[in-house]
Formats: C-alpha cells, structure tokens, sequence
C-alpha cells in the first residue's frame, strides 16, 4: 500500500465513526474502528481516556440528542494523523451535563485529530466548543 492509499484509508475510517457511528449510532461498526488499546488524551467530563470511555461519550450524546448528526466542513491528513473540522447538530431530549431536556436544537463545533492504525482508531486529540451549547441550552456559568 502506498503512502496515498495508506492516508485514504486513514481519512475513510475517520469519516466513517463521524458518519456511521456518531450520526447513526451504529456501534457494531464502533467495536471495529476502535483498536482495543486505543487512548484519547483529551477525554470529556465524566468518562476514561480509553475505548469504554469513547463508547461512553458517544451513548450519552445519542441520549441527549437523539437526531445528534454531524456536518463535516474539511479532513485534511499527514501520514496516519487524521484532522476533521466538523459541527454537530442536535435537539435537546436527554440529560446533558447535568442539563434536564429542554427542547432546543443546539450545534457546536469540533476539532479532532484521530491516529488511524491497520485500518484502526488509536489515538485522539480533540476540542469541542461545549461553553457554546451549555449557552444554547439556556445554562447560566458563573465566572469567577
């Protein structure tokens, strides 16, 4: 496999968990693109750096947006290292950080970066804007 085909395929399995396991919820496919040893080193409040905490995270979003859905603006890869700018879209049904149901469509946007090994998700670095939906939620933040 070529340098090319290598980096296509690494941007095909990103695309792939934005898609089908985050806007589907298709977590048959999740348990394929996720290596076992995979470590998130920005993890969300209340979850692990791991594969069960991904799974967490993502079971939960699906909660509290079920229409949850992703807008993919751009990917741009270097070598096994995947970038997507994306934003997420959803109304507001379930529980979320500590957040009763409220209704409101929300959508904030996302910054990942996923290393895609053998066709797997290994490693993730991300920043979600989530100040931005607590807001659209109707959440009051003291600032210090």
């Amino acid at each position: 496999m070529t340098h090319t085909e290598r980096e296509e395929q690494a941007v095909a399995v990103v695309r792939r968990n934005t898609e089908e396991v985050q806007g589907k919820g298709n977590f048959e496919l999740f348990e394929e693109l996720f290596a076992d040893d995979f470590v998130d080193h920005t993890p969300q409040p209340g979850t692990t750096p791991d594969k069960d905490g991904v799974r967490v995270l993502y079971r939960r979003l699906r909660e509290a947006f079920p229409d949850f859905r992703p807008e993919i603006h751009w990917q741009t890869v270097d070598g096994d290292l995947v970038t997507t700018y994306k934003t997420y879209h959803g109304t507001h049904h379930g529980d979320f950080l500590g957040i009763a149901p409220t209704g409101r469509p929300v959508q904030f946007e996302t910054v990942d970066a996923m290393r895609v090994r053998d066709g797997r998700i290994v490693e993730h670095w991300g920043v979600a804007n989530l100040f931005s939906v607590v807001g659209q939620l109707g959440a009051r933040i003291e600032q210090p």
